[in-house]
């Protein structure tokens, strides 16, 4: 069977198992991930991911773990939150978007305790399926700390970065794909951010991809904006390719990605995981058809859900999963039948 012209993927979280949260030990966090790898592979997913279990916290729910994981363990960085803390983060107009800081930043910001190499190296174990790991982005990061000590958001996102800089040199995960769920919504950041990120981008030893939204809690956008006020910074990341959301916000965007550079490869979402209802795969073939309609199909490199499953029941994340590979599944045949029929019509 040849290889697809473009490969199906997830973007991260896979919903926390009832028996994972009641004993959450080493063992059961091992047996959790394994489950989320056997089900992207049973589903056929081409590019795998470990589903992020590792980093719920019961405690912060509302962000499944994408902050507090990343920060808590860094040196000079400090998880208790007082009063005080609180009250000057909610004076602050930019961080408006969050009821108290995740954490307060007291000095120079350090890898501390924090250990992306062997989180990556115990999923790598679970499966011989390609693996993508995914690591919350610097922007985002600094958006969610008190500073008392750079004073300066940019200085703070750049040290961040380089302090994960050290660990994703030795990640060898096929692709390493960063989150920025903040930028859609703070376009005006977008030179510091993107300096920042690529800091990361350049120690990926091999693929390199950044995924964007427009957020998801309760099944909801939590941002305004548009894909065309970020196109700038796209277009500043030294990244193989964009991981986007799509399938909720609908496909009429992609006219301006005529602007995009011409070497970033797009990541499609062409399942939507604010809603429970799962997607037919002829849904999902529509949607591709109508994507390369616009971009051409040389231009997607990956089809994927609009952001993580996390929210969402197992069942319906499930379902989801096969609709996506079944869909795309649709798509290259269509495709394949199409060229066929041009190349008869030649002779």
């Amino acid at each position: 069977m040849e290889d697809p012209t473009i490969k199906t993927t997830v973007v991260g979280s896979y919903p926390a198992m009832d028996w994972f949260l009641q004993s959450p030990n080493k063992q059961a966090l091992l047996d959790a991930t394994a489950v989320v790898l056997k089900t992207q592979e049973l589903a056929g997913m081409d590019l795998v991911a470990d589903g992020e279990l590792y980093r719920f916290d019961v405690n912060h729910p509302e962000t499944n773990g994408m902050i507090d994981y990343f920060v808590n363990p860094l040196s000079n960085v400090r998880s208790e939150v007082t009063l005080a803390d609180e009250k000057i983060f909610r004076e602050r107009e930019e961080m408006d978007f969050r009821a108290e800081p995740a954490a307060v930043v007291e000095g120079e910001v350090g890898p501390g305790m924090l250990n992306l190499v062997s989180d990556y190296e115990g999923v790598e174990s679970l499966t011989d399926r390609p693996v993508k790991f995914t690591i919350t982005g610097p922007h985002m990061l600094s958006k969610t700390l008190l500073d008392h000590h750079y004073e300066d958001r940019p200085a703070l996102a750049l040290a961040l970065a380089e302090a994960m800089a050290g660990q994703v040199r030795e990640i060898d995960a096929d692709v390493v794909q960063f989150d920025e769920a903040n930028i859609a919504g703070s376009p005006e950041e977008a030179e510091w951010a993107a300096e920042a990120l690529n800091v990361l981008l350049n120690a990926v030893p091999n693929t390199p991809a950044v995924h964007l939204c427009f957020g998801n809690y309760g099944g909801q956008s939590i941002q305004e904006g548009t894909w065309e006020a970020l196109l700038g910074y796209m277009n500043a990341l030294h990244v193989d390719h964009m991981v986007l959301e799509f399938a909720r916000r609908g496909y009429d965007e992609l006219e301006k990605f005529a602007d995009l550079r011409s070497d970033i490869g797009i990541g499609l979402g062409v399942i939507d995981i604010k809603t429970t209802v799962t997607e037919s795969p002829d849904d999902v073939a529509r949607r591709i058809e109508a994507a390369t309609e616009i971009v051409g199909v040389d231009r997607i490199e990956y089809v994927h859900p609009d952001c993580g499953f996390w929210m969402l029941d197992r069942s319906i994340a499930d379902e989801k999963m096969r609709a996506l590979v079944e869909g795309r599944d649709l798509f290259e045949g269509r495709m394949s039948n199409t060229t066929s029929e041009e190349t008869v019509g030649v002779h």
